[in-house]
């Protein structure tokens, strides 16, 4: 049974474990769980425990693949093409140490790449001698067309043998023309990895759909799942030759028995996925993704009117999350954002970001179904008592 959009908000928050005087307005860094979630989690590792051989031995695996499979018409995949992994960094490092990277080999990624990715990019550069290669994503954002002409203007200069595309990039919440970015990469003969951490639950996905080479996202972020559940799919031209970062005693015995066993560890997190879904289900992942689209939109206009500013992308951009500038006089810098969101977090209780960007500081403000635009109001008006000589 699907319940009706119109019981989003604030009726919602004893579902998840927050802080009753907390304000979770970042929702995109770690999610929030639903208690019924952790409650199944719970289950998992009960079963693990009671009886451990069995269960590590004839179940674990199985309970993977199964949870493989309950997630795959949520993104547009096979469950055969899919692997179960805790975070998207994981992925990324299988997905880069597979790769018979020579010198001169380039990888092309942006200024705004997650930390995590650029870093395992630097990595096996150094290790291969191959080279990074980066592009300007401009922000503030106009249109996809623009991100797209940039990308294009990049590809012809550096010609990489491997295009790393963000689906939804962190630091900017920009929500990116993927399938033309993959097109785009693919006529000029490189390689696509998708790193769509944001992607799952929060924009419709069609990942066969897409002609990427590899993709990952997160479960834990916009799908409700426990924190430590992520997958990685791998496309037919490269599934045969992925390995992941660890090694264990699946390797050389196919895509599955690799990712799926490397080392004991718990699983709980992704063998809880179909709980997760449920959640989802319950609700409706299109009701979801509409209430959340419709409240960042809402929380854009209503913070840079009071702020007097503007937002970083228009709504062709705008998922589940926003971009908003604060105004003039509040510094720039990672250690000024820092100190704000320390400051909003222990004076105010409000869970938000804030990131340096374009001379300024932007605060990127998560919408999830138990949000409601009551916080965004409490976040505008914390903002402006902090200006300084206020």
């Amino acid at each position: 049974m699907t319940t009706a959009p119109s019981a989003f908000g604030t009726d919602l928050r004893p579902l998840f474990c927050l802080e009753e005087a907390s304000l979770h307005l970042n929702h995109g860094s770690y999610g929030a769980t639903p208690r019924l979630v952790l409650e199944a989690q719970r289950d998992w590792r009960d079963r693990m425990e009671a009886e451990p051989s069995r269960f590590m031995e004839f179940e674990f695996r199985p309970a993977l693949r199964a949870a493989a499979a309950r997630l795959a018409p949520y993104v547009g995949a096979r469950a055969d093409d899919l692997a179960m992994v805790e975070n998207p960094t994981q992925a990324v490092n299988a997905i880069l140490r597979s790769l018979d990277l020579k010198p001169g080999d380039r990888i092309l990624i942006n200024d705004q790449t997650y930390g995590a990715v650029r870093n395992t990019v630097r990595f096996v550069c150094t290790m291969t001698g191959a080279e990074i290669a980066e592009w300007t994503l401009p922000f503030p954002a106009e249109s996809p067309q623009q991100a797209l002409s940039a990308f294009e203007t990049a590809l012809a200069q550096s010609k990489p043998r491997l295009a790393i595309i963000d689906h939804v990039t962190s630091p900017t919440a920009l929500a990116l023309p993927v399938e033309a970015m993959t097109a785009a990469a693919r006529d000029a003969g490189a390689l696509v990895l998708v790193d769509g951490a944001h992607a799952p639950g929060m924009m419709g996905l069609d990942i066969e759909a897409l002609g990427a080479d590899w993709y990952t996202g997160t479960c834990h972020k916009w799908l409700f799942a426990a924190k430590g559940c992520a997958f990685l799919w791998a496309g037919p031209r490269v599934i045969d030759r992925l390995h992941p970062a660890v090694i264990s005693h699946g390797y050389l015995n196919g895509f599955h028995e690799e990712f799926d066993w490397v080392g004991t560890r718990d699983g709980s997190a992704q063998q809880s996925l179909p709980a997760a879904l449920d959640f989802v289900d319950r609700f409706g992942v299109e009701a979801i993704r509409t209430h959340n689209h419709a409240l960042a939109m809402a929380a854009g206009r209503r913070l840079s009117a009071a702020w007097g500013t503007e937002m970083g992308q228009p709504e062709s951009m705008v998922g589940s999350m926003v971009m908003v500038r604060l105004p003039d006089g509040y510094g720039t810098g990672f250690e000024t954002a820092r100190d704000l969101r320390l400051r909003l977090l222990r004076e105010d209780r409000i869970q938000t970001r804030v990131n340096p960007l374009a001379g300024g500081l932007y605060v990127r403000v998560s919408s999830q179904i138990y949000n409601h635009i009551g916080e965004i109001d409490a976040l505008a008006d914390a903002v402006l008592a902090k200006r300084p000589n206020a």
